[in-house]
């Protein structure tokens, strides 16, 4: 049984965790995960990718602590394995070159947050509360918590968030810039789909090129950012899409990308 699936509508393609009752992260989870945004990634049909957890009470609860006491039994390479497997897949989705949202729509803690920290656009719910609460147990963010959460909102509060383990709620995580946008209860889907469908409508070569000079540029100095930058619209100008964007521009109706 598949712990993830997704289905693709008009260029957005909608990946949802049900791995019940708390959609945790288990290994598997990890690995269909991996498979999905390899498939996901090689789709000249999907432009924006959403993901989600089943039903309404988790996005994703954290990592699978059942599978934990195996882990205590494995060797340091051993351990090394299972944790760069993690990172692998959190790295694919962070660097796919298609725009990406995460629509929380419940518990949102540990390899959860992590995962969305992943995502380029976070969309919670009212109800959510979001967290890295691995200290409590002992452990520290392990999947990319440490670097993703303080280059999103500054070392001293994602220090703050982690020393404590204390989650927070998603008008506080908004207040802080860790979410793009809270929605009522049961709409973070409803509304990151809106969103992927305004984005969707945009030119997948400036949209990648765009997430490549803000992913790349941020840990580069300025100088080094501009020259990047600089590279990517000198590239983005030897694409047709360019050419149709100027062109409906100029005949006053909407572009019609087919270059992908």
């Amino acid at each position: 049984m598949k712990k993830v699936t997704f289905e693709t509508n008009e260029g957005v393609a909608i990946v949802t965790i049900d791995n019940p009752p708390m959609n945790v992260l288990s290994r598997k989870v990890v690995q269909e995960l991996g498979e999905i945004f390899t498939e996901i990634s090689e789709d000249p049909n999907v432009i924006t990718v959403i993901v989600t957890g089943a039903g309404n009470r988790a996005f994703m609860a954290g990592a699978d602590i059942k599978e934990f006491p195996s882990w205590l039994e494995k060797s340091e390479e051993e351990l090394m394995q299972l944790t760069m497997e993690i990172h692998q897949t959190f790295n694919m989705i962070e660097h796919l070159k298609k725009p990406t949202i995460a629509a929380l729509n419940g518990i949102t803690l540990g390899g959860g947050c992590e995962l969305a920290l992943a995502f380029d656009i976070r969309i919670a719910e009212e109800q959510v509360q979001i967290g890295l609460p691995e200290v409590k147990l002992g452990l520290f963010p392990g999947g990319g918590g440490t670097q993703r959460l303080p280059r999103l909102i500054g070392p001293a509060k994602a220090k703050e968030l982690m020393f404590t383990g204390e989650p927070i709620s998603a008008a506080e995580a908004l207040k802080i810039g860790l979410i793009n946008q809270v929605t009522e209860n049961g709409k973070a889907l409803e509304s990151a789909i809106v969103m992927a469908k305004k984005i969707t409508a945009n030119s997948l070569q400036a949209l990648s090129r765009i997430k490549e000079a803000v992913n790349k540029g941020i840990d580069t100095s300025f100088d080094q950012a501009i020259d990047l930058e600089a590279q990517l619209l000198t590239e983005v100008f030897q694409t047709e899409d360019i050419r149709e964007g100027v062109q409906a521009f100029i005949e006053k109706r909407k572009p019609s990308y087919k270059h992908r």
